[in-house]
């Protein structure tokens, strides 16, 4: 994942004696292009192996979530590991070699000490926001590992933090959201630009892909297959009970899913493919977790099984599973000076979302000494207490035919016997009444509003609905949206 923007990576100031930790990085919107971010396949097979229906159905239910990115990028407060990819579309200062830059950032790990690394505080700010479902950073592109994987040195568990008893630091995030209820899903980053195998310190480091020619080197990719297997297994087997293996790095795909539409996404994929054998994974994940989702993103087939648009609605209903992965603030991981979307903005969002079929994972970015910012933790408590009134309207609900009527959107329960309306509120004060066309209620219906369940009057005139606002609701401070349940023709 990136910033739905372009990075451009300038260096401010190399302070004498300080060395490269002195560096400052800075992300600036340059153009429109969205090189990194994951395009969504139109492709999608349903799963026909009974728990893991059972999985997608009880995932469906929760339709909030919250994707963690930590890792070294938190340290200088920048975008997450793209700095380091060698791609026309970053930016960095023309006067500093490349390689320079990324013995810097690698560097970082000698300076990620979070010793106030508080999971606990994660997980109650997500459940205070009405979340239901996490997906953590165990490893991004980078090559960072967050979890004390047994393949590699290069991770939090192998530095200042190594001595700490939160060492292993998946372990505790994933315990501290189990006790709160949580489905529990694991990121993983397909690519690894830190290992040998991967990024080959023989060749330059061209783009994102592997930078050799995996079928003249066969050998040295099934080096890196081992090792792919290898932690993902650590992963399956040393921590808990999962839910979703969420695996990021869409370019690393087989062959045979290398589409024309695959290739007008822009982003170069090698025509040889990078196949890791999938089957051979989601064999031992589902073995050491029964009936786990497994996300392969982008990679459409029997191993994606929901899909991702990422920073972005789809602009219509899908009715195959789907969630909107986004951002609370404009990065994924923690950014300073980064500003943070209003609680009305996400409400909105997550509506839209639900009434389109999907659920919105959306993204927090803790600080480097391991706590949320206290405006982080604030924004997510605003849009907790909405779905604390409303939440009846959107989760365990799903999707139906006609779903929004202007600014009004509607979900169902999943007995089908409860229709809800979601009107978005834009306005500073809540107006009179609100109306929207068709999904017409039952005559004799009663409506109510979800939040206080108090009865709200209603008419119709042909295939419009009109509905009087109750007196307490009146000129009342904004709400971001008002949800009323009835039932439907």
């Amino acid at each position: 994942m990136v910033k739905k923007k372009m990075i451009a990576v300038m260096w401010n100031k190399i302070k004498r004696g300080a060395g490269l930790a002195a560096l400052v990085c800075l992300f600036t919107a340059v153009n429109g292009q969205e090189q990194g971010i994951h395009q969504q396949s139109t492709l999608y097979e349903w799963p026909t192996d009974p728990l893991v229906k059972q999985k997608l159905d009880q995932w469906q239910d929760q339709k909030f979530g919250m994707i963690i990115h930590w890792g070294l990028y938190a340290v200088p407060g920048i975008v997450e590991s793209w700095s380091i990819c060698s791609e026309d579309w970053i930016g960095r200062d023309s006067t500093i070699p490349y390689d320079t830059y990324k013995q810097w950032y690698w560097g970082l790990k000698k300076d990620f000490n979070p010793v106030h690394f508080n999971p606990d505080q994660w997980a109650a700010a997500a459940k205070a926001a009405g979340m239901r479902y996490l997906v953590f950073t165990t490893k991004h592109h980078d090559g960072f590992n967050m979890f004390d994987t047994k393949q590699s040195d290069f991770k939090i568990s192998n530095g200042p933090f190594g001595s700490n008893p939160k060492a292993d630091v998946a372990k505790y995030v994933f315990d501290a959201f189990r006790k709160q209820g949580f489905m529990i899903g694991a990121y993983f980053s397909k690519p690894d630009w830190h290992n040998e195998n991967y990024w080959w310190p023989m060749y330059a480091t061209a783009d994102r892909n592997v930078n050799y020619d995996i079928k003249k080197f066969p050998w040295r990719w099934q080096k890196f297959k081992d090792f792919t297997y290898n932690q993902l297994s650590e992963l399956m087997h040393n921590y808990g009970s999962m839910d979703i293996l969420w695996l990021d790095g869409g370019w690393v795909r087989p062959i045979s899913t290398i589409t024309d539409e695959v290739r007008a996404w822009g982003a170069r994929i090698p025509e040889s493919g990078q196949d890791i054998d999938m089957p051979k994974i989601a064999a031992m994940a589902r073995e050491a977790q029964p009936g786990i989702l497994m996300v392969d993103r982008t990679v459409h087939g029997p191993y994606e099984n929901y899909q991702t648009p990422e920073q972005r609605v789809p602009d219509h209903r899908i009715g195959n599973p789907w969630e909107s992965c986004m951002t609370l603030g404009g990065a994924w991981g923690y950014v300073k000076g980064d500003r943070l979307k209003p609680a009305s903005k996400v409400i909105h969002t997550l509506v839209e979302i639900v009434a389109k079929g999907g659920s919105l994972l959306l993204g927090v970015g803790p600080q480097a000494d391991g706590t949320l910012t206290a405006e982080a933790v604030s924004r997510l408590n605003e849009i907790g207490l909405w779905l604390k009134e409303n939440g009846t309207a959107i989760y365990n609900t799903r999707s139906i035919e006609q779903y929004n009527s202007g600014q009004t959107y509607f979900t169902r329960s999943k007995d089908g016997k409860t229709t809800y309306a979601i009107a978005l509120i834009n306005e500073a004060a809540l107006p009179a009444s609100i109306g929207w066309q068709g999904n017409l209620p039952r005559k004799g219906s009663v409506i109510k509003s979800v939040a206080t369940g108090e009865k709200v009057k209603w008419t119709v005139a042909g295939d419009q609905v009109s509905l009087q606002l109750p007196a307490k609701l009146k000129g009342t401070k904004q709400a971001a949206a008002l949800a009323f349940s009835f039932v439907n023709d």
